[in-house]
């Protein structure tokens, strides 16, 4: 990788949580899209290395087939990597030709790399010019809200992504947070106490509490 891009990268800096995302404007498979056509709606971002490769495209295929359960949590997929439009365009046919799977969201062809730039997804040392497999999270205010990193050999699981963003969302609607491994309907976790007083009246107030700091309930 060049000195100018390493120094790039280092002036942007990475994406912060519970930041403004990074907005964009670029051509994908379906069109131009930008950050802002996103408003109101949950969106998952994520990059890949390359079009053509196994690894890619069994995430492909695995976000094509969990798209429907995205769309019923109010949200959107958008793939990307610094392949051409074109090459997009062609490597979404084959994956319907070859393996009978349809991609149903847009893949932003970032040939610039402005957009990969501008979310941290080059990194210095795993590739020369690929996007590593970053995921991004972004909620209906276009607020960074979570962001997970795989090597390239890895295939990430799509299943993961999206039990993270219903636990961001049901965290946001009843001011709760999840447990590990948490899934719809299972219990969650109350908030700890912000004073000595609170603590000392936590365990009467009809939660499951295993002491005063780690107390569940059901929603």
């Amino acid at each position: 990788m060049s000195n100018e891009i390493v120094q790039s990268m280092e002036t942007r800096g990475m994406p912060r949580l519970n930041e403004p995302a990074p907005a964009f404007e670029a051509p994908t498979t379906h069109g131009v899209k930008k950050l802002e056509d996103y408003r109101g709606k949950w969106l998952v971002l994520f990059s890949h290395p390359a079009d053509f490769t196994p690894v890619c495209t069994t995430e492909f295929m695995a976000f094509a087939r969990r798209h429907a359960d995205f769309q019923k949590v109010n949200c959107e997929l958008l793939g990307l990597s610094i392949d051409s439009h074109y090459s997009h365009v062609a490597w979404v046919r084959n994956i319907g030709e070859k393996f009978g799977v349809e991609i149903p969201f847009p893949i932003i062809a970032d040939l610039k790399m402005e957009v990969a730039h501008a979310y941290g997804m080059i990194h210095p040392g795993a590739a020369d010019t690929s996007a590593v497999r970053a995921t991004f999270v972004i909620d209906p205010e276009g607020v960074l809200r979570a962001m997970v990193y795989y090597p390239m050999s890895n295939g990430r699981s799509i299943d993961e992504i999206l039990r993270l963003v219903k636990a961001l969302q049901t965290s946001d609607a009843n001011g709760v947070a999840t447990p590990e491994g948490w899934q719809p309907g299972d219990k969650v976790i109350v908030p700890p106490p912000a004073s000595t007083a609170e603590a000392e009246a936590r365990m009467g107030e009809g939660y499951e509490c295993v002491d005063w700091y780690f107390c569940k309930k059901e929603l």
